[in-house]
């Protein structure tokens, strides 16, 4: 064995040695850097969303989208191209003015015809309910009635008599105040036709009266029912609005009075209209937050120590007199 790898090592390495050196093997050429495609996509998108805010009834000028957005003309250019192409965008052939083409519109009665309110309040009532620890409902609008489509439990014993399927009439709740007051006046009108009978010693009876509270419920976001449905339930609510910025539902926070005081009414307040803003978004609407205005702080600062005192010293320190009654009939929320 070793005789015969003697013989074979010189043998191979002599055979090694008459072989030409390997030539390297030739690299495919160079492939170009791929362009970040979610860059150019996440810029279109900024264009489709700066025709879609800044457009009139002409358009937007490719001047002022390339100004406004940072980038050249012909950037832009090359970014609504494929936008043209999938019918988002179109191009005016003589001014060369941008609008939304008619698959924007496809996308969006796609987007809306796929919603169901209750699907889309769920997670942000249960968030609610969380935070403030109060049974919270969801409700839409069937005139002159409001109907409960959800509603989550507080965390106490006692539960409220509210159910899923339920109507009430919209003057005597939170809810349905919430609604009418961003509604036109011949949507309250029907609601005044069809009866306003008391439901407890608080409930408003008197159109004047409504009238009144609905400017309130617009100035302060949210709508209060203090003991006018039920006479020991306070209820917080905010309106829905649709991608058409029509009320069309409220959410509200309801307790008892003795956990839903006044102070802690205004508290949860802006909550719940955030809230309803939130979910409003979602449906399309456009809606901005509302800004607090100072008539409104200080027409919140002169209302706060009555509305207290009247609220406190009524309904937990004192029972009613004949003559508490006969004014609180006519009388419903009168919290700031």
């Amino acid at each position: 064995m070793s005789h015969d790898m003697g013989i074979e090592g010189p043998r191979a390495a002599k055979q090694q040695a008459a072989k030409p050196p390997a030539q390297p093997q030739a690299q495919p050429p160079a492939q170009p850097a791929a362009r970040n495609q979610s860059s150019s996509l996440r810029r279109a998108l900024a264009v489709l969303d700066h025709v879609r805010d800044h457009a009139d009834a002409r358009g937007v000028s490719l001047t002022r989208i390339a100004e406004d957005l940072g980038i050249s003309k012909s950037t832009v250019l090359r970014l609504a191209a494929p936008l043209i192409d999938g019918d988002l965008l179109t191009r005016d052939r003589e001014t060369g003015w941008f609008r939304l083409g008619h698959g924007a519109l496809r996308l969006g009665q796609a987007y809306l015809s796929s919603l169901d309110m209750r699907s889309v309040a769920a997670d942000p009532l249960r968030r609610l309910q969380h935070v403030v620890g109060e049974t919270c409902h969801l409700v839409v609008y069937d005139a002159p009635d409001v109907v409960y489509i959800d509603k989550v439990e507080n965390e106490h014993n006692v539960r409220m008599a509210s159910r899923v399927g339920m109507r009430m009439p919209a003057y005597r709740t939170a809810v349905g105040k919430a609604i009418l007051a961003w509604l036109g006046e011949d949507d309250v009108q029907d609601v005044i036709d069809a009866g306003m009978p008391p439901r407890t010693e608080r409930t408003i009876t008197d159109p004047v009266r409504l009238a009144a509270e609905l400017e309130r419920v617009r100035l302060s976001g949210y709508a209060v029912d203090d003991r006018e449905n039920e006479p020991e339930v306070r209820c917080v609510a905010a309106p829905i609005f649709d991608h058409t910025d029509r009320a069309v539902g409220a959410l509200s926070v309801s307790g008892l009075t003795s956990r839903m005081t006044p102070a802690r009414v205004r508290e949860v307040g802006p909550m719940v209209e955030r809230t309803g803003l939130d979910i409003s978004r979602v449906l399309g609407s456009s809606r901005p937050r509302r800004r607090a205005t100072r008539l409104e702080i200080r027409s919140e600062s002169r209302s706060e120590s009555r509305s207290e005192s009247r609220l406190e010293s009524r309904s937990e320190s004192r029972p009613e007199s004949r003559a508490d009654r006969g004014t609180e009939n006519h009388g419903g929320g009168n919290l700031p």
